[in-house]
């Protein structure tokens, strides 16, 4: 393909128009989020890398536009009823779309927390195992689903006819490997009876704490009037019998107000009602509960294997199933390699090619029974690859979000080999990142911008990498950015003693971690950085941790409501005109009574998917048209919630609208990067960086004096990473001790004391490998990460 340029109207070069659908993925007019009806052509069969500072608009058009148009007209494939279960997104705003192919995205959202949901499930590898053992395992334990944890053994009576004409009697019999006693999960849960009720209180009196429970509720009334114990006398008075019957005494039918109703123990009825639940789903108040009264311990009865005793005494060699699940995948690769047995010589081969692209993709410490919902975002989007290295299908659309996220410079080489041997393949991939190792390999690159939310939207470059180089684009400019080391790093002032550190693999360690500082840790994927910090710093030091776990919140939540920003803003607005503060909330008295504060309107059609549209009354602004007369500076709350960081900070700094607890908050948002969202953006839209950094703003007024972040520079672009180091300055001149968990080399270029862990992963890792400044570590150079820092510093 031709790499000349035309010249675009806004001065910027484009790549030639070339209308075949054949060749090209033709968007025109694409206006989802804040695209500004970007207009674009991307060659099919090659690689193209998105760049441009957060918030720019990247995923807005790949995974936004792209992809989620893909999804959508494959879905509209299937008859109406199968569409009825499948997730079916709205047409995107875009007025040409053409050339797509099957897209396949790969990105950074974490694995479902479903318990049983572990790394060889997700990935078939478990499946292979299972029909390994049952071919090959002695004693012979069944069929392959004799060793899947997921099923239940069951017995079942019924009747067949034999050769007279008579029926008898008898019993089937399902032989499944799941767990009898922890069905399945590997740990089973307690309650704590301590937690569901104050004992110094009665029942009539509200001795229950327990959500849902209080309040002269149904569930109250129940215990209350059931006549197995006095109401009125307190827990701590109970006689065992009473204590038993209101904790476990079994499902007992009665009438409570002339309505039928079943009356069971708190302890099996909480465990039915609230226990049986994904946590991750439930609402912030009971799942609150849930992490307070709950604590989950191995399953006593399989070890924690989540397999039945029938499955765990079959092995191959001396090795059950359960045995290697729990290997490191690199040595179970090595096992299955020393597997021979021509009867299962294909199920061997695959199961060897799946084992070893785990490996291959810098995977090869985890084990396949390690629960899905563990992996970082990082982990889990190179577990999805998985699935797609050895697939035969070609001109598919990949699309990645950020591969290289969690991964130590030694490794982002391994991972585009991969990125290549996809396109090479005849597929086309898309890939949206900062790293500037992977834009190097790109066939063809997209600069958005120039800036983030409403300054941002638009294409700035299109074309090679060498001529993104020349062009007067923020990354082009910032391509070739690189980190001095300081002149002088500085004194600690005391050291956090960690000794005979064991979590996960870390092997023993005495590590003193200097204070008043900025400390980064290095090392590999899987080395035993966040172990070593999460794992061994005592909570009593008053750690404040930013890790990547994603943010609790429902389509409603947003930076105003999750940071707090919001009670100062209504308190403004109700002073300012002399009105209760609840009116100023879209989840209260305020919210627009058709849509009930949602701002849309959301029609179920059964078997058809669903539609959401702007609410006609409010026009998507959430609140009762009442309330939007009320007006604080010249501007109604719905104005005041559509304006970004920056432009709310110099308003709430005017003097009819002066708030200092608002500015405050504001000031830390604009601090970690975050000018450009809105206060109202729904916090579902954000990226995985920006969650992150809004995570960090929340903290920034905390009191800890142990600042812990994990990977900070996820999502950043190059020309924001600067911007971070500043910040990090900041809290360390402030009087935290600053302990970073990173992989980019500006920030270990920039750190007071670096402690590397290693020398590799899982089992080879665990140690601490290097103790010292940054530039002992470069002129020492006795570690992966020596080697990488020096060559980046140029040294």
């Amino acid at each position: 393909m031709s790499t000349s340029t035309d010249a675009r109207a806004d001065g910027q070069a484009r790549a030639p128009h070339i209308a075949d659908s054949h060749e090209m993925i033709r968007v025109h007019g694409a206006r989802v989020n804040n695209l500004q009806g970007v207009d674009i052509e991307i060659p099919k069969r090659r690689l193209t890398v998105f760049t441009g500072v957060s918030g720019s608009g990247k995923s807005s058009l790949v995974f936004d536009t792209i992809a989620a148009e893909s999804q959508r007209l494959i879905n509209e494939t299937y008859s109406a009823f199968l569409q009825g279960f499948m997730p079916s997104p709205a047409r995107p705003e875009v007025d040409v779309l053409d050339g797509l192919t099957t897209v396949i995205s790969v990105d950074q959202q974490r694995m479902g927390a479903d318990p049983r949901s572990t790394v060889g499930t997700v990935t078939d590898a478990n499946a292979m195992l299972r029909i390994l053992f049952s071919r090959l395992g002695k004693p012979h334990a069944g069929p392959p689903g004799a060793f899947a944890f997921n099923v239940p053994s069951v017995s079942a009576a019924g009747a067949i006819t034999v050769g007279n004409g008579k029926k008898e009697k008898v019993t089937f019999h399902k032989v499944g490997g799941m767990c009898p006693g922890c069905e399945g999960r590997g740990t089973v849960s307690d309650l704590d009876p301590a937690q569901l009720y104050d004992d110094t209180k009665s029942v009539n009196e509200g001795a229950f704490t327990i959500p849902g429970y209080t309040g002269g509720g149904w569930n109250s009334r129940l215990y209350a009037e059931s006549g197995f114990f006095d109401p009125d006398k307190p827990i701590r008075e109970f006689t065992e019998r009473e204590l038993r019957d209101l904790l476990h005494r079994e499902p007992t039918r009665m009438k409570i107000a002339g309505i039928n109703m079943t009356y069971e123990g708190l302890v099996p009825r909480i465990r039915k009602s609230m226990l049986a639940k994904d946590k991750e789903a439930m609402q912030s108040h009971v799942r609150a509960f849930v992490e307070r009264a709950v604590t989950f311990t191995p399953c006593p009865e399989c070890d924690g294997t989540r397999l039945a005793a029938h499955a765990r005494s079959a092995t191959i060699g001396e090795v059950s199933i359960a045995d290697a699940c729990r290997m490191e995948i690199r040595d179970l690769a090595d096992w299955v390699r020393n597997v021979q047995e021509p009867s299962v010589s294909p199920l061997l081969t695959a199961l060897r090619q799946t084992l070893d692209s785990f490996v291959e993709i810098g995977l090869g410490y985890l084990s396949l029974d390690r629960p899905a919902g563990t992996l970082s975002g990082g982990e889990a989007q190179r577990v999805k690859m998985i699935r797609h290295l050895g697939s035969s299908l070609t001109d598919v659309t990949y699309v990645f979000d950020e591969p290289t996220a969690g991964l130590h410079p030694h490794d982002i080489r391994r991972m585009n080999e991969l990125l290549l041997r996809l396109r090479d393949k005849g597929n086309t991939v898309l890939v949206v990142e900062h790293k500037p190792e992977v834009i190097e390999i790109a066939d063809h690159v997209v600069d958005l911008g120039p800036g983030a939310g409403t300054g941002g939207g638009t294409v700035c470059f299109e074309g090679p990498v060498d001529a993104l180089r020349g062009s007067d684009t923020v990354t082009g400019r910032h391509l070739d950015d690189r980190a001095a080391l300081k002149g002088a790093v500085r004194e600690p002032d005391g050291v956090l003693e960690i000794r005979g550190a064991q979590a996960n693999n870390l092997r023993d360690v005495d590590v003193d971690l200097p204070l008043g500082v900025l400390t980064v840790i290095t090392g590999v994927a899987g080395s035993g950085k966040s172990s070593l910090v999460h794992g061994s710093i005592p909570e009593e030091l008053g750690v404040v941790s930013v890790d990547q776990s994603p943010i609790r919140g429902s389509r409603r939540s947003n930076p105003a409501t999750y940071t707090g920003l919001l009670d100062p803003i209504r308190k403004a607005f109700a002073k300012a005109n002399g009105v209760k503060p609840a009116l100023f909330s879209a989840n209260s008295e305020g919210a627009c009574p058709t849509c009930n504060g949602a701002g849309v309107i959301y029609t179920d059609l059964a078997m058809m998917a669903g539609v959401a549209s702007t609410c006609e009354d409010c026009e998507g602004r959430r609140f009762d048209a009442a309330v939007l007369e009320y007006h604080l500076g010249g501007r109604d709350i719905a104005e005041v919630l559509a304006m970004p960081v920056a432009e709310a900070l110099a308003f709430f700094a005017e003097r009819e609208a002066r708030t200092p607890a608002a500015h405050k908050i504001l000031e830390r948002l604009a601090d970690v990067g975050l000018g450009y969202l809105t206060l109202g953006q729904p916090l579902t839209t954000l990226s995985g960086g920006e969650r992150q950094r809004l995570k960090l703003a929340t903290h920034m007024a905390d009191k800890g004096g142990v600042y812990v972040l994990d990977e900070p520079t996820t999502g950043l672009h190059l020309a924001d990473v600067e911007q971070l180091l500043g910040l990090l300055d900041r809290l360390v001149d402030s009087g935290k001790s600053v302990i970073v968990i990173e992989h980019h080399q500006a920030v270990m270029a920039h750190a007071d004391w670096i402690v590397d862990l290693g020398p590799g992963a899982g089992h080879d890792g665990g140690r601490v490998v290097f103790e010292g400044t940054p530039a002992d570590l470069i002129a020492a150079r006795s570690t992966v990460t020596g080697e990488h820092l020096a060559a980046y510093v140029g040294e």
